[in-house]
Protein backbone atom coordinates (compact mmCIF):
# COMPACT_ATOMS: atom_id res chain seq x y z
CA UNK A 1 0.00 0.00 0.00
CA UNK A 2 1.17 3.55 -0.72
CA UNK A 3 0.84 5.68 2.39
CA UNK A 4 1.50 9.39 2.86
CA UNK A 5 2.39 10.01 6.51
CA UNK A 6 1.59 13.66 7.29
CA UNK A 7 3.39 15.20 10.25
CA UNK A 8 4.98 18.41 11.50
CA UNK A 9 2.62 21.20 10.57
CA UNK A 10 2.26 24.63 12.13
CA UNK A 11 1.54 23.96 15.79
CA UNK A 12 3.05 24.14 19.26
CA UNK A 13 2.91 20.34 19.13
CA UNK A 14 5.00 20.19 15.97
CA UNK A 15 7.92 18.31 17.56
CA UNK A 16 5.58 15.68 18.99
CA UNK A 17 4.05 15.25 15.55
CA UNK A 18 7.46 14.82 13.89
CA UNK A 19 8.27 12.08 16.39
CA UNK A 20 4.92 10.38 15.77
CA UNK A 21 5.34 10.65 12.00
CA UNK A 22 8.85 9.27 11.78
CA UNK A 23 7.94 6.40 14.10
CA UNK A 24 4.82 5.50 12.12
CA UNK A 25 6.63 5.77 8.77
CA UNK A 26 9.40 3.47 9.98
CA UNK A 27 6.95 0.89 11.33
CA UNK A 28 4.87 0.87 8.14
CA UNK A 29 7.96 0.50 5.94
CA UNK A 30 9.06 -2.47 8.04
CA UNK A 31 5.69 -4.05 7.29
CA UNK A 32 6.25 -3.74 3.53
CA UNK A 33 4.39 -0.53 2.70
CA UNK A 34 5.64 2.27 0.46
CA UNK A 35 5.69 5.39 2.61
CA UNK A 36 6.23 9.08 1.89
CA UNK A 37 6.95 11.09 5.05
CA UNK A 38 5.73 14.68 4.56
CA UNK A 39 5.97 17.81 6.69
CA UNK A 40 2.59 19.46 6.10
CA UNK A 41 3.84 23.00 6.74
CA UNK A 42 7.17 22.92 4.92
CA UNK A 43 6.04 20.61 2.12
CA UNK A 44 8.41 19.30 -0.57
CA UNK A 45 9.93 20.67 -3.77
CA UNK A 46 9.73 17.41 -5.72
CA UNK A 47 8.32 17.84 -9.26
CA UNK A 48 4.97 16.16 -9.86
CA UNK A 49 6.49 13.58 -12.23
CA UNK A 50 8.93 12.44 -9.51
CA UNK A 51 6.48 12.07 -6.62
CA UNK A 52 6.36 8.28 -6.84
CA UNK A 53 10.03 8.24 -5.87
CA UNK A 54 9.18 9.68 -2.46
CA UNK A 55 7.30 6.48 -1.61
CA UNK A 56 10.35 4.32 -2.26
CA UNK A 57 12.84 6.46 -0.33
CA UNK A 58 15.25 4.52 1.86
CA UNK A 59 14.19 4.31 5.51
CA UNK A 60 16.98 5.81 7.59
CA UNK A 61 15.05 5.16 10.84
CA UNK A 62 15.59 8.77 11.86
CA UNK A 63 12.97 8.71 14.61
CA UNK A 64 12.98 11.94 16.56
CA UNK A 65 12.85 12.56 20.28
CA UNK A 66 10.79 15.46 21.62
CA UNK A 67 12.66 18.39 23.14
CA UNK A 68 11.76 19.74 26.57
CA UNK A 69 10.29 22.95 25.12
CA UNK A 70 7.68 23.46 22.45
CA UNK A 71 8.94 24.91 19.13
CA UNK A 72 9.15 28.61 18.32
CA UNK A 73 6.50 29.20 15.66
CA UNK A 74 7.95 32.55 14.60
CA UNK A 75 11.21 30.82 13.68
CA UNK A 76 9.25 28.16 11.82
CA UNK A 77 7.25 30.75 9.89
CA UNK A 78 10.49 32.39 8.74
CA UNK A 79 11.42 29.13 6.94
CA UNK A 80 8.44 29.47 4.62
CA UNK A 81 6.89 32.96 4.56
CA UNK A 82 3.32 33.37 3.42
CA UNK A 83 -0.17 32.66 4.70
CA UNK A 84 -0.64 29.08 3.54
CA UNK A 85 -0.44 26.43 6.25
CA UNK A 86 -0.16 23.57 3.75
CA UNK A 87 3.22 23.47 2.04
CA UNK A 88 3.99 22.85 -1.64
CA UNK A 89 3.42 19.36 -2.98
CA UNK A 90 1.55 18.03 0.09
CA UNK A 91 -1.83 17.52 -1.56
CA UNK A 92 -0.24 16.17 -4.74
CA UNK A 93 1.62 13.53 -2.70
CA UNK A 94 -1.60 12.58 -0.89
CA UNK A 95 -3.36 12.15 -4.24
CA UNK A 96 -0.67 9.63 -5.23
CA UNK A 97 -1.24 7.61 -2.04
CA UNK A 98 -3.87 5.03 -1.15
CA UNK A 99 -4.43 6.81 2.14
CA UNK A 100 -2.98 9.66 4.21
CA UNK A 101 -1.87 8.63 7.70
CA UNK A 102 -2.42 11.70 9.90
CA UNK A 103 0.39 11.97 12.43
CA UNK A 104 -0.41 15.57 13.31
CA UNK A 105 -1.13 17.06 16.73
CA UNK A 106 -2.72 20.37 17.62
CA UNK A 107 -3.49 23.37 15.42
CA UNK A 108 -4.78 22.95 11.90
CA UNK A 109 -3.79 19.28 11.85
CA UNK A 110 -6.22 18.20 14.55
CA UNK A 111 -8.98 20.82 14.55
CA UNK A 112 -10.76 19.58 11.43
CA UNK A 113 -9.34 22.08 8.91
CA UNK A 114 -6.97 19.63 7.26
CA UNK A 115 -9.60 16.87 7.37
CA UNK A 116 -12.08 19.13 5.57
CA UNK A 117 -9.45 20.04 2.98
CA UNK A 118 -8.66 16.38 2.29
CA UNK A 119 -12.39 15.68 2.00
CA UNK A 120 -12.68 18.39 -0.65
CA UNK A 121 -9.88 16.74 -2.63
CA UNK A 122 -11.38 13.26 -2.21
CA UNK A 123 -8.32 12.04 -0.31
CA UNK A 124 -8.95 9.29 2.28
CA UNK A 125 -7.21 9.73 5.64
CA UNK A 126 -6.93 8.09 9.04
CA UNK A 127 -8.89 9.01 12.15
CA UNK A 128 -11.95 11.14 12.77
CA UNK A 129 -13.58 13.35 10.18
CA UNK A 130 -13.66 17.14 10.31
CA UNK A 131 -16.79 17.36 12.50
CA UNK A 132 -15.55 15.17 15.34
CA UNK A 133 -12.08 16.71 15.09
CA UNK A 134 -13.46 20.24 15.43
CA UNK A 135 -15.75 19.34 18.33
CA UNK A 136 -13.06 17.57 20.33
CA UNK A 137 -10.42 20.24 19.72
CA UNK A 138 -12.60 22.99 21.17
CA UNK A 139 -12.80 22.36 24.92
CA UNK A 140 -15.85 24.62 25.30
CA UNK A 141 -17.81 22.57 22.75
CA UNK A 142 -16.46 19.33 24.19
CA UNK A 143 -17.73 20.13 27.67
CA UNK A 144 -21.13 21.19 26.36
CA UNK A 145 -21.58 17.91 24.47
CA UNK A 146 -20.33 15.83 27.39
CA UNK A 147 -22.83 17.45 29.74
CA UNK A 148 -25.66 16.96 27.23
CA UNK A 149 -24.75 13.26 27.10
CA UNK A 150 -24.74 12.90 30.88
CA UNK A 151 -20.97 12.51 31.11
CA UNK A 152 -19.42 14.05 34.23
CA UNK A 153 -16.86 16.77 33.63
CA UNK A 154 -15.26 19.45 35.78
CA UNK A 155 -17.03 22.80 36.16
CA UNK A 156 -15.46 25.47 33.97
CA UNK A 157 -15.80 28.87 32.32
CA UNK A 158 -14.38 30.42 29.17
CA UNK A 159 -12.63 33.79 29.40
CA UNK A 160 -11.34 36.10 26.69
CA UNK A 161 -8.53 38.63 26.81
CA UNK A 162 -9.46 41.66 28.87
CA UNK A 163 -12.20 39.93 30.87
CA UNK A 164 -11.92 39.78 34.64
CA UNK A 165 -11.28 36.19 35.70
CA UNK A 166 -13.35 35.30 38.73
CA UNK A 167 -13.19 31.59 39.50
CA UNK A 168 -12.79 29.57 42.71
CA UNK A 169 -9.30 28.31 43.54
CA UNK A 170 -7.63 25.94 43.09
CA UNK A 171 -8.24 25.81 39.35
CA UNK A 172 -6.64 24.76 36.09
CA UNK A 173 -5.98 27.36 33.37
CA UNK A 174 -5.50 26.13 29.80
CA UNK A 175 -5.93 27.27 26.18
CA UNK A 176 -9.39 26.41 24.87
CA UNK A 177 -8.08 24.54 21.84
CA UNK A 178 -4.59 23.47 22.84
CA UNK A 179 -2.99 20.11 23.45
CA UNK A 180 0.04 18.44 25.04
CA UNK A 181 -0.56 20.67 28.09
CA UNK A 182 1.10 23.62 26.31
CA UNK A 183 0.11 26.79 28.19
CA UNK A 184 -1.58 24.80 30.98
CA UNK A 185 -1.08 25.68 34.65
CA UNK A 186 -2.54 24.47 37.94
CA UNK A 187 -3.25 27.55 40.06
CA UNK A 188 -3.25 27.02 43.80
CA UNK A 189 -3.01 30.64 44.99
CA UNK A 190 -4.31 33.98 43.72
CA UNK A 191 -0.78 35.30 43.13
CA UNK A 192 -0.21 32.56 40.51
CA UNK A 193 -3.24 33.43 38.40
CA UNK A 194 -1.85 36.28 36.28
CA UNK A 195 1.15 34.26 35.09
CA UNK A 196 -1.07 31.28 34.31
CA UNK A 197 -3.44 33.43 32.25
CA UNK A 198 -0.54 35.02 30.39
CA UNK A 199 0.82 31.58 29.45
CA UNK A 200 -2.57 30.41 28.18
CA UNK A 201 -3.41 33.63 26.32
CA UNK A 202 -0.02 33.45 24.59
CA UNK A 203 -1.42 30.40 22.78
CA UNK A 204 -4.86 31.72 21.81
CA UNK A 205 -7.61 34.26 22.48
CA UNK A 206 -9.90 31.99 24.55
CA UNK A 207 -8.89 30.39 27.82
CA UNK A 208 -10.66 27.67 29.78
CA UNK A 209 -10.55 27.97 33.56
CA UNK A 210 -11.57 24.70 35.12
CA UNK A 211 -12.29 23.31 38.57
CA UNK A 212 -9.23 21.51 39.94
CA UNK A 213 -10.12 17.96 40.96
CA UNK A 214 -7.69 16.16 43.20
CA UNK A 215 -7.39 12.51 42.29
CA UNK A 216 -5.83 9.86 40.08
CA UNK A 217 -5.16 10.69 36.44
CA UNK A 218 -6.35 8.03 34.01
CA UNK A 219 -6.59 7.77 30.26
CA UNK A 220 -8.38 5.32 27.99
CA UNK A 221 -7.91 4.74 24.29
CA UNK A 222 -10.86 3.85 22.08
CA UNK A 223 -10.12 1.87 18.94
CA UNK A 224 -12.96 1.11 16.56
CA UNK A 225 -15.48 2.18 19.19
CA UNK A 226 -14.11 -0.25 21.81
CA UNK A 227 -12.24 0.88 24.91
CA UNK A 228 -8.63 -0.25 25.29
CA UNK A 229 -6.89 -0.94 28.63
CA UNK A 230 -6.73 2.15 30.86
CA UNK A 231 -3.45 3.70 31.97
CA UNK A 232 -2.85 5.47 35.27
CA UNK A 233 -0.45 8.41 34.91
CA UNK A 234 1.76 9.34 37.86
CA UNK A 235 4.23 12.19 37.19
CA UNK A 236 7.32 12.00 39.40
CA UNK A 237 7.00 15.73 40.04
CA UNK A 238 4.42 18.40 39.25
CA UNK A 239 1.58 17.47 36.89
CA UNK A 240 1.40 15.79 33.48
CA UNK A 241 2.77 18.78 31.55
CA UNK A 242 4.69 19.00 28.24
CA UNK A 243 7.99 17.88 29.79
CA UNK A 244 6.50 14.99 31.78
CA UNK A 245 4.56 13.81 28.72
CA UNK A 246 7.46 13.47 26.32
CA UNK A 247 10.67 13.04 28.31
CA UNK A 248 11.41 9.40 29.07
CA UNK A 249 11.53 8.55 32.76
CA UNK A 250 9.67 11.64 33.99
CA UNK A 251 6.36 9.83 34.54
CA UNK A 252 5.26 6.42 35.80
CA UNK A 253 2.55 4.90 33.62
CA UNK A 254 0.71 1.83 34.87
CA UNK A 255 -0.98 -0.27 32.19
CA UNK A 256 -3.47 -1.68 32.83
CA UNK A 257 -4.39 0.80 35.55
CA UNK A 258 -4.72 -0.76 39.03
CA UNK A 259 -8.51 -0.45 39.31
CA UNK A 260 -11.18 -2.80 40.55
CA UNK A 261 -13.20 -4.71 37.98
CA UNK A 262 -16.18 -2.44 38.65
CA UNK A 263 -14.08 0.73 38.31
CA UNK A 264 -12.50 -0.56 35.11
CA UNK A 265 -15.87 -1.33 33.57
CA UNK A 266 -17.26 2.08 34.56
CA UNK A 267 -14.23 3.87 33.07
CA UNK A 268 -14.33 1.89 29.83
CA UNK A 269 -18.04 2.67 29.35
CA UNK A 270 -17.39 6.36 30.04
CA UNK A 271 -14.61 6.47 27.41
CA UNK A 272 -16.84 4.81 24.81
CA UNK A 273 -19.62 7.29 25.66
CA UNK A 274 -17.21 10.21 25.12
CA UNK A 275 -16.18 8.75 21.76
CA UNK A 276 -19.84 8.58 20.70
CA UNK A 277 -20.86 11.98 22.12
CA UNK A 278 -18.13 13.80 20.19
CA UNK A 279 -18.87 11.98 16.89
CA UNK A 280 -15.38 10.45 16.78
CA UNK A 281 -14.22 7.74 14.41
CA UNK A 282 -11.51 5.06 14.23
CA UNK A 283 -9.51 5.91 17.35
CA UNK A 284 -9.12 8.51 20.05
CA UNK A 285 -8.07 8.86 23.69
CA UNK A 286 -10.18 10.21 26.55
CA UNK A 287 -8.55 11.63 29.70
CA UNK A 288 -10.11 11.38 33.15
CA UNK A 289 -9.59 12.23 36.80
CA UNK A 290 -10.88 9.77 39.42
CA UNK A 291 -11.62 11.73 42.59
CA UNK A 292 -11.32 10.52 46.16
CA UNK A 293 -14.93 9.29 46.08
CA UNK A 294 -14.28 7.11 43.04
CA UNK A 295 -16.17 9.33 40.57
CA UNK A 296 -14.72 9.82 37.08
CA UNK A 297 -14.49 13.28 35.49
CA UNK A 298 -13.72 13.49 31.78
CA UNK A 299 -11.19 16.25 31.07
CA UNK A 300 -10.99 16.08 27.27
CA UNK A 301 -10.61 13.83 24.24
CA UNK A 302 -7.71 13.61 21.80
CA UNK A 303 -8.62 12.71 18.22
CA UNK A 304 -5.02 12.16 17.08
CA UNK A 305 -3.32 10.93 20.25
CA UNK A 306 0.45 10.75 20.29
CA UNK A 307 2.24 7.78 18.74
CA UNK A 308 5.74 8.67 19.95
CA UNK A 309 8.01 6.13 21.72
CA UNK A 310 6.61 7.31 25.10
CA UNK A 311 2.97 7.69 24.02
CA UNK A 312 0.00 6.06 25.67
CA UNK A 313 -2.04 4.46 22.85
CA UNK A 314 0.88 2.20 21.80
CA UNK A 315 1.23 1.08 25.43
CA UNK A 316 -2.47 0.20 25.57
CA UNK A 317 -2.19 -1.74 22.33
CA UNK A 318 0.86 -3.62 23.65
CA UNK A 319 -1.14 -4.64 26.74
CA UNK A 320 -3.55 -6.34 24.34
CA UNK A 321 -0.75 -8.07 22.43
CA UNK A 322 -0.65 -5.65 19.48
CA UNK A 323 2.74 -4.22 18.54
CA UNK A 324 3.34 -0.72 17.16
CA UNK A 325 3.31 -1.70 13.50
CA UNK A 326 0.14 -3.76 13.90
CA UNK A 327 -1.51 -0.77 15.62
CA UNK A 328 -0.64 1.51 12.69
CA UNK A 329 -2.08 -1.01 10.23
CA UNK A 330 -5.23 -1.45 12.32
CA UNK A 331 -5.77 2.33 12.33
CA UNK A 332 -5.46 2.28 8.53
CA UNK A 333 -7.82 -0.69 8.19
CA UNK A 334 -10.50 0.92 10.35
CA UNK A 335 -10.05 4.23 8.53
CA UNK A 336 -10.54 2.63 5.12
CA UNK A 337 -13.82 1.18 6.39
CA UNK A 338 -15.13 4.76 6.72
CA UNK A 339 -14.99 5.05 2.95
CA UNK A 340 -16.56 1.67 2.22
Amino acid sequence: MKIAVLCGGYSHERDVSLSTGTGAAHALRLRGHQVALVDVFLGVDTPIENIDGLFTAEDKDSRLSVSEREPNLNELRALRPGKRLIGPGVLEICEHADIAFLALHGGNGENGQLQATLDMYGIPYTGSGYVGSALAMDKELTKSLLLQSGITTAKSRIFRKGEKVDFPLPCVVKPCSGGSSVGTTIVQEEKELDAALAAAFACEERVLVEQYIKGRELTVGVLGGRAMPAIEIIPKSGFYDYVNKYQAGFTTELCPAPLTEQETDKLRRAAEAVFKALHLQVYARADFIMDEKGDFYCLEANTLPGMTPTSLIPQMAAAEGMDYGELCEEIIRLSKEKYE
